[in-house]
């Protein structure tokens, strides 16, 4: 099959599953995951994606990152990291703990039992954060609390990634060097970004006009070349060579792009004074259609096709996935939401909306299983496809949920 060939079958589930949303009042999220799942085990997508779908798929994820980001007040996100630590804690280590005892019960090698809580410690931002958009409820207390804590959830999960993948394949033991070395780049990273938006793109740079050829750098004549008709262009460049940078600091592409989004400022964007066009709010609109019209539904189509249905392998793992699907959902709500509500100082509504939120399994989930059982081969058939529908099952929970808890949480 040519691989716009599938492009073509991917847009046009992405067009049914709106529709079906629109009527049944559901996020599409959900149905571009069930019409995914539904198009690789009908034999209409392929289940092994070309990597041009999958580079698309990564594209997508990364403008939709960028445009939460763009969305956000940068001075929220930073004043939230003092409340949100103690999710992003014990909202990662309590289902690891759950992961790790259901799976070394299930199978009894602590190898497998290892590598099966790491893929379930950490957890997704994106599916949450479209689910919020979708339901109005993208700029509240709740969105800018499981952003930040999933930020630094995927920070710690990379740190572990480092110590425990090596440990579990038997390539090394423990090492301080290992643990240093990953936050040495966390930091490394972090700097880089808070450099770019608090002296180079600014208008007035300080002491980095100074400097040679940075000096000639200046973001809001970017954005106004060709009074504004390459403004799309460059955010978007801007969005992946952040994106580009986060993954040379071993971070996944889209906090890089999320990070980007928050560092560009409203007044970036205040050029040709003559004209009555609010140039940043119709950039916003560009960025969201690309985002979430036509792009960013790629990726949720493509991580629906993960889970293809084998009946005999299915029915074997089912017990086994529905009692780690059960525990990972009640662990992760109870952790993250008593965090929320203790730590973070989050009211009762907010607190469990946090914990729905922290629901999903995505990116480092399946980097993790793909390093265990495709590259390594230490996780076996029934191991990989129990945490394949566990994730899958703790992904379609994540939009029914909010959903579900918006009435209580905005009551009508």
């Amino acid at each position: 099959m040519h691989d716009l060939s599938i492009l073509a079958i991917i847009w046009t589930s992405v067009f049914f599953a709106s529709f079906i949303a629109h009527r049944t009042r559901l996020t599409p999220v959900l149905w571009y995951l069930l019409l995914g799942s539904t198009l690789v085990n009908l034999g209409m997508l392929p289940t092994q994606m070309p990597i041009f779908i999958l580079n698309f798929a990564e594209l997508g994820i990364i403008t939709i990152m960028f445009a939460l980001g763009f969305e956000e007040d940068t001075s929220n996100f930073l004043k939230s990291i003092k409340r949100s630590w103690g999710i992003a804690v014990f909202g990662a280590l309590t289902p690891f703990a759950v992961a790790y005892s259901a799976t070394f019960y299930f199978w009894g090698d602590k190898h497998i039992a290892l590598l099966c809580g790491l893929a379930m410690a950490s957890t997704t931002v994106s599916l949450s954060m479209v689910s919020l958009k979708t339901e109005g409820l993208s700029h509240t207390p709740a969105a800018t609390g499981i952003m930040t804590s999933a930020v630094l959830d995927n920070i710690a999960s990379l740190a572990l990634m480092v110590i425990l993948i090596p440990i579990a394949v038997g390539e090394a033991t423990f090492s301080l060097h290992s643990l240093l070395l990953i936050a040495g780049k966390a930091l490394g990273f972090f700097l880089i970004v808070s450099f770019m938006g608090i002296w180079l793109f600014p208008v007035n740079a300080g002491w980095v006009k100074r400097v040679p050829i940075i000096r000639h750098f200046n973001l809001k004549l970017m954005l106004a070349m060709g009074r504004g008709e390459y403004s799309i262009l460059a955010l978007l460049l801007i969005a992946l060579l952040v994106g580009l940078l986060a993954d040379f600091f071993g971070f996944h592409p889209a906090i890089g792009a999320y990070m980007a989004g928050l560092i560009i400022k409203r007044e970036y964007f205040d050029y040709h004074h003559d004209q009555k066009i609010d140039f940043h709010d119709q950039a916003k609109q560009m960025i969201n259609n690309i985002a979430f019209a036509w792009v960013g539904p790629v990726f949720f189509v493509t991580l629906g096709t993960k889970l293809i249905f084998d009946a005999d392998l299915f029915l074997q793992v089912l017990p086994y996935s529905l009692i780690l699907f059960v525990g990972m959902f009640i662990g992760q709500i109870v952790s993250a939401g008593l965090a929320a509500r203790t730590i973070g100082h989050f009211d009762k509504p907010t607190s469990l909306l946090i914990g729905f939120g922290m629901l999903g399994r995505a990116e480092l989930a399946f980097v993790v299983l793909e390093i265990a059982y495709v590259q390594h081969n230490i996780v076996s058939l029934e191991s990989f496809y129990t945490l394949m529908l566990t994730a899958f099952l703790l992904n379609l929970s994540v939009p029914i949920c909010i959903r579900w808890w918006k009435t209580h949480y905005l009551p009508t």
